[in-house]
């Protein structure tokens, strides 16, 4: 896997978003600094879960605010032993069963010494660790963290719903 974290980062400096990337799933690569300008939704998500099923609701965040702005990114993992192990297994899952356009990731790890770089900088900087499939992290136009949110919040709920409101306005 491509990708390439600052070593020399601290709570005080500005993160190039740049510096993060990911294989996708459907071939190449996602660069985050893509998207600068953009707010970003990052969903740490699992095939086998009880809550599968909010890659519906990620795919109707995705169908409502793509156009103004907002990035989805599906992320899977096997960190929680609910993936499978197949990065071609995963895709077919979820077109098959939620028909995803959204963008995503191939299996990556979200946790511990071998989490991806975005995950060792949300941990270290941020105090955002996934603890079960589907956790989320919101980043604003410009890279910076602004919330997380667990399992049990929907993505549609009216709390993160409002975050992306206010931040496609801004």
């Amino acid at each position: 896997m491509f990708s390439s974290f600052p070593l020399n980062a601290n709570v005080n400096e500005h993160i190039d978003m740049n510096e993060f990337y990911f294989e996708s799933i459907d071939g190449g690569y996602i660069n985050l600094g893509d998207f600068i300008g953009r707010p970003i939704l990052i969903t740490n998500t699992a095939s086998n879960c009880g809550f599968t099923r909010q890659y519906s609701e990620l795919q109707k965040l995705h169908d409502d605010f793509s156009e103004s702005g907002l990035l989805v990114l599906a992320i899977p993992s096997q960190d929680f032993f609910q993936e499978f192990n197949d990065n071609y297994k995963v895709k077919e899952f979820c077109n098959t069963n939620f028909s995803l356009t959204l963008p995503m990731t191939t299996i990556t790890k979200v946790k511990g010494s071998n989490a991806h770089p975005l995950f060792k900088w949300l941990a270290d900087e941020h105090n955002f660790r996934p603890v079960w499939n589907f956790n989320k992290v919101l980043l604003n136009k410009d890279g910076n963290f602004v919330a997380s949110f667990g399992a049990f919040t929907n993505p549609n709920s009216r709390k993160i719903r409002s975050k992306i409101l206010d931040l496609l306005k801004n």
